[in-house]
């Protein structure tokens, strides 16, 4: 059973920064694309960022561009996402997920909640 676990989320102040991990527990794994949804309270879940393992391209929302990077560390199967310029908007769970080569499924993380408040 594949497990990804996220971690990083917490509670900042607008401007602030966080940076979400996650990675599969317990094995490593070769991915399609790996990344990150979110979903606010009230609302459906959103994409916010992938990366493609084939050639690195990347995708961002609208609402996330040029504040959020994603990244991998494969040495660690690793994926990150580095949020800057947090904003009350950005309030979330961030779910990781991964679309696994070895079966062709798409994984999901438990969430970790960010909010952004004053």
């Amino acid at each position: 059973q594949v497990q990804l676990v996220e971690s990083g989320g917490g509670l900042v102040q607008p401007g602030g920064s966080l940076r979400l991990s996650c990675a599969p527990s317990g094995s490593t794994l070769d991915y399609y694309a790996i990344g990150w949804f979110r979903q606010a309270p009230g609302k459906e879940r959103e994409g916010v960022s992938c990366i493609q393992s084939s050639d690195d391209s990347t995708y961002y929302s609208d609402s996330v561009k040029g504040r959020f990077t994603i990244s991998r560390d494969d040495a660690k199967n690793t994926v990150y996402l580095l949020m800057n310029s947090l904003k009350l908007d950005d309030t979330a769970v961030y779910y990781c997920f991964g679309d696994v080569v070895a079966d062709g499924r798409r994984y999901w993380g438990q969430g970790t909640q960010v909010t952004v408040s004053s």
